[in-house]
């Protein structure tokens, strides 16, 4: 069966899914929305770097967009900027009944017990109207802390903490909106960006402790959250722009889902934008990885260790989200309507791909 999918943004994460959606055998790339004008009207393969078209013009309009009646829409358009915005998109999808997946927003991944129901009611009407489902997945949170992390639990004997990791330098993502508006680099260290807002960091990353929880039957008192903000030595220059000496160079955070009061499911993320800085904090795998913790009996240590054909491990992040998208399309077509989580899914493989 060949799957008819619409790529909704062509940005960071959205060209390297058109790239994915043209490798899988059994999808076909019918449509592209783009919210620049000036990518009206250019071939996808082109916005995506291909080097070569693949006849699918890129449009603004979401009418025509809907009106093909694709069967799944990957959206990679960014909500940390424009959240309602980016949830009224998925509910008109939705309930055009279009099956989504998505990278965005990211509590959606599993929002119960993480946000207010009124956030994420609307979209669960929104699917059981039109029939369809929306899954918000990607690499973290997503992959690297779901399905990882549960299936390492899977060989555990008795498991006292799981500690799902983010150890990656951030020098060469270039995305100056999240980099410095959203998490604060090359800001003051006096400032407190969006990101360490109190209860931000729950909200992004609760989704992961509750859902950790859920699969492993584990009833937590509570979630708190933790950060560490180290300056930069001196002056120098990442891919988004300038990092002057003294502002925040290096994010140490933990949300920690808490029992008997220990921490006993946790996500943390070790950022650096130079690798010389926070040498005693925790240190990567090859040149970033994503590392699951679980202690217990036995002891695990699992390195998902990440490098794009550039060289780039950043390239890696992106494509590993846009790709855990794009190849869940044939499972979550399949599911039953509403709101799904890594949980509901069987195995998603990179079938047809070798």
């Amino acid at each position: 069966m060949t799957y008819r999918v619409v790529q909704w943004s062509t940005g960071n994460v959205g060209r390297h899914a058109i790239a994915g959606i043209d490798a899988r055998p059994d999808l076909e790339l019918a449509g592209v929305w783009v919210s620049n004008p000036a990518k009206y009207g250019k071939d996808a393969g082109e916005l995506a770097g291909l080097g070569r078209a693949l006849g699918v013009a890129a449009t603004g309009s979401e009418e025509e967009l809907l009106a093909l009646r694709p069967d799944c829409v990957v959206y990679t358009s960014m909500a940390d900027v424009r959240l309602m915005e980016a949830i009224d998109d998925l509910c008109r999808i939705l309930r055009a009944g279009v099956n989504v997946v998505s990278s965005s927003p990211v509590f959606l991944q599993f929002p119960d017990g993480v946000v207010p129901p009124e956030m994420s009611d609307p979209v669960r009407e929104a699917a059981e109207a039109g029939g369809a489902s929306l899954f918000v997945n990607g690499i973290d949170p997503g992959f690297a802390n779901d399905a990882l992390p549960l299936a390492v639990t899977g060989i555990s004997e008795r498991i006292d903490q799981v500690r799902c990791m983010e150890i990656l330098n951030y020098a060469t993502y270039d995305q100056g909106t999240i980099l410095f508006d959203v998490m604060g680099f090359g800001r003051s260290l006096d400032e407190t960006p969006m990101l360490l807002q109190p209860g931000v960091l729950t909200m992004a990353w609760g989704s992961v402790v509750r859902q950790l929880a859920a699969g492993l039957g584990v009833e937590l008192d509570e979630v708190t959250e933790h950060y560490t903000r180290l300056p930069a030595p001196e002056t120098f220059e990442v891919s988004a722009g300038t990092v002057e000496k003294g502002t925040a160079a290096a994010l140490r955070f933990e949300v920690r889902g808490m029992r008997g009061g220990e921490p006993v499911l946790v996500l943390e993320h070790v950022t650096r934008l130079r690798d010389d800085l926070a040498p005693d904090w925790p240190q990567p795998a090859g040149a970033g990885c994503y590392r699951v913790e679980v202690r217990g009996e036995p002891d695990y240590t699992v390195d998902l260790q990440l490098l794009g054909g550039d060289g780039d491990h950043n390239t890696a992040g992106l494509k590993a989200t846009a790709m855990r998208l794009v190849n869940a399309v044939p499972a979550v077509v399949g599911a039953p309507p509403g709101l799904l989580t890594a949980l509901d899914l069987p195995l998603i493989t990179g079938r047809g791909l070798l």
